[in-house]
């Protein structure tokens, strides 16, 4: 029987993020993953479906090319080499992540595992002594009655990585971050693209100003949207709204969430990630890993969300609406105020600020880079920084940073 320190079971983010920083702190460390090293952040998720959205988003931009002067003709767009391509990148991250697994001296163990007890877990017929296991094992597309998976016309999350060729046109069900962002990308393509929502406004879990700009900016971009809506029925592919309305898409992606991996009832076993049914980001798994390797701690309120293609979106805090009235300031700047919207040719979206007491409670972002600026907040918000020190600061020009600078003079 071999013995560890650690086991861990799932080489996600959490997972070989665990792995990497126990090892660092001199420990024995063994890591258990039946699929592929990366989990679904790497292999399934965010980063493949991030190349996709930039190649979209490029494509978009090349045909606008001639507002900036640039005259290109003849576009052509091959979407088996951006299927090459994505592949390539998870590839190459993958390969880094091994190698950075083995010069740490990390066992990996490729298999399905079974957790015997809380110091003893089976795998490949072996049994593997640890001091302590951690589970990060991630979650799976959520399935809901009526909108089972087939793979071929109602698709998961994971099997719209994988379409060899472009729909003409597609129904999302849900308008999530996977929804919005899989709706800019086949729009960027030119799919004709239709999106669903059961909550009153798209992007229900985002401040009621980001939602309501969201769907003026799908308008725009001739996304057709239906609020308040569900799917009553689909007969030979034919799918009925709750509205009414009759849609008959080429392709459905369900896009309404994510179910955590089922839990053993063995006690004294760590859950980190999505498993834990928290909240399923790729940060706040890395961030809970180093929490328990390295007994750092943070605050999980203070996760951000962010939300990619342009403009981003990104948030944290508290929403508006979360919010009692005339107990809060707040301050809400326009992109197109700023020198390098404009020079970019970027100009939707702001930069809205909440705050009580002097303090920043809450900010939500549509804009350039608002994965960026997102975390300028986080840090004020974190150390308690009030408005009045961070006026301090000097922001350079032209930037899209000092929207925050201007928001700050701004509150009211």
């Amino acid at each position: 029987m071999q013995e560890y320190d650690l086991g861990i079971i799932g080489a996600g983010p959490g997972g070989y993020s665990a792995a990497l920083h126990a090892a660092k702190k001199g420990l024995k460390v063994v890591l258990f993953e039946k699929d592929e090293i990366g989990g679904v952040c790497l292999n399934k998720g965010c980063i493949p479906t991030k190349s996709i959205l930039h190649i979209s988003e490029l494509y978009k931009q090349i045909q606008k090319s001639q507002d900036f002067g640039i005259s290109a003709e003849n576009i052509t767009l091959d979407y088996t080499q951006v299927l090459e391509r994505k592949n390539k990148i998870i590839e190459r991250l993958r390969k880094g992540i091994e190698l950075a697994l083995k010069n740490a001296k990390i066992q990996i163990v490729k298999a399905e595992v079974k957790i015997i007890n809380s110091n003893e877990i089976s795998a490949n017929n072996e049994t593997y002594k640890v001091s302590k296991i951690i589970c990060a094992t991630g979650s799976t597309p959520k399935i809901v009655s009526g909108l089972e998976f087939d793979h071929e016309f109602l698709l998961s999350s994971d099997d719209i990585l994988n379409l060899e060729t472009l729909p003409k046109n597609i129904l999302i069900i849900g308008s999530g971050a996977i929804g919005i962002e899989w709706a800019r990308i086949f729009s960027n393509f030119g799919v004709e693209t239709t999106i669903i929502e059961l909550a009153q406004n798209l992007l229900p879990i985002a401040d009621i100003e980001v939602s309501k700009r969201i769907e003026r900016i799908f308008k725009t971009n001739k996304i057709k949207y239906y609020t308040n809506t569900s799917v009553e029925k689909i007969i030979n592919k034919s799918v009925t709204l709750s509205n009414g309305e009759i849609l008959t898409p080429e392709k459905i992606l369900v896009a309404i969430g994510r179910t955590p991996t089922q839990k053993t009832d063995i006690e004294n076993i760590k859950y980190i990630g999505d498993v834990t049914g928290q909240i399923q980001l790729a940060h706040f798994a890395i961030k809970e890993a180093i929490a328990e390797t390295e007994d750092i701690d943070f605050q999980k309120e203070l996760t951000p969300s962010v939300i990619y293609g342009t403009p981003e979106i990104a948030w944290v805090g508290k929403r508006e609406q979360d919010l009692e009235p005339n107990t809060y300031k707040k301050s809400l700047l326009l992109i197109s105020a700023l020198g390098k919207a404009q020079c970019d040719g970027k100009t939707d979206g702001f930069i809205k600020i909440l705050t009580q007491n002097d303090n920043i409670v809450g900010a939500h972002i549509v804009s350039p880079e608002a994965s960026a600026l997102i975390q300028q907040i986080i840090i004020a918000m974190q150390n308690n920084i009030s408005v009045e020190k961070l006026k301090e600061i000097c922001f350079a020009h032209p930037t899209y940073s000092e929207g925050i600078f201007e928001s700050l003079f701004n509150l009211k």
